[in-house]
């Protein structure tokens, strides 16, 4: 999965006397997509130095986390920022959003995983510049990751939004689907837990909700942080309880239907918990 950059470590501890040295990257952000060179074809991504950029004021540079002893800095640009505007050398570099990112393999694999984790904090710095409660315009938090308001003193942490994947098992066939707007591959049924709800309710709701099966028998595989939507994702099997007819809720999905384990065709990266879980099925390794 795409948080699976063993033996490197990810140090997402907030450090506030963080200052940005020469060779850290800086991830200068544009509200919809990083600054990078991405090299489709020989399957490489790199971010600019801090020493790549033609403005590194500290006061402009935000802490994100570290992977082993680099510091990897946000960068906040105006919408209509250019490449040329931001670093020394720009040659090679381009705005891309995670979409562009993950179109393709690219190494080194930590920095896929960067962006993916750079874009879940940079999307929630910018939805909270100014305080929910009276409007005021907030300011980085001294002590700890949030943003407080100085005039009401309210304090906004990121968000992380619980969701589950769901492998439905039928014998030895997986519940494939494919959503009608959004990710066009074969998937798994997934959706966000609602407030007051447990993630095993959240299972048989959605299964209901997408393909109109009960199910039973619901155990927990694995978890994955997915920074596309601020998501946590919780990975779950479960056995279709009773009458095994697909009823497919037409505004969420194209498609679904009983696929054998040796007819489910893997997804092209290995990058998401859905792909693990369906190859892990394929392969006959999901907990029983």
């Amino acid at each position: 999965m795409i948080q699976d950059i063993h033996p490197h470590f990810l140090d997402n501890h907030f450090r506030p006397d963080a200052k940005a040295r020469p060779d850290d990257l800086a991830m200068p952000w544009n509200g919809k997509a990083f600054l990078a060179e991405a090299d489709f074809d020989n399957e490489s991504l790199r971010y600019p130095k801090v020493s790549d950029l033609a403005d590194a004021d500290p006061e402009k540079l935000v802490y994100l986390f570290s992977i082993d002893e680099t510091g990897y800095y946000l960068l906040r640009c105006e919408a209509e920022a250019k490449p040329e505007g931001v670093l020394k050398d720009s040659a090679g570099f381009a705005f891309y959003t995670l979409q562009d990112l993950r179109r393709s393999r690219l190494e080194p694999r930590l920095n896929v995983f960067a962006a993916f984790t750079g874009y879940h904090l940079a999307d929630w710095y910018d939805a909270n510049r100014y305080c929910g409660r009276c409007g005021a315009k907030t300011e980085y938090d001294k002590a700890e990751r949030a943003m407080r308001c100085p005039v009401c003193d309210h304090v906004e942490y990121p968000r992380i939004n619980p969701a589950v994947i769901i492998g439905v098992t039928n014998g030895d066939k997986l519940l494939i689907i494919r959503y009608r707007i959004g990710y066009g591959g074969g998937a798994l049924v997934a959706g966000f837990t609602e407030i007051g709800e447990t993630l095993e309710g959240t299972v048989e709701r959605e299964v209901m909700e997408e393909v109109g099966l009960k199910v039973k028998n619901i155990r927990y595989y694995k978890s994955q942080p997915w920074g596309i939507a601020a998501d946590i994702l919780a990975g779950f099997f479960c056995d279709v309880d009773g009458d095994d007819t697909i009823r497919i809720d037409e505004n969420e999905l194209k498609f679904a239907e009983w696929v054998r384990r040796e007819d489910i065709e893997p997804q092209k990266l290995d990058y998401s918990l859905t792909g693990e879980m369906m190859l892990l099925f394929k392969n006959g390794g999901e907990p029983k």
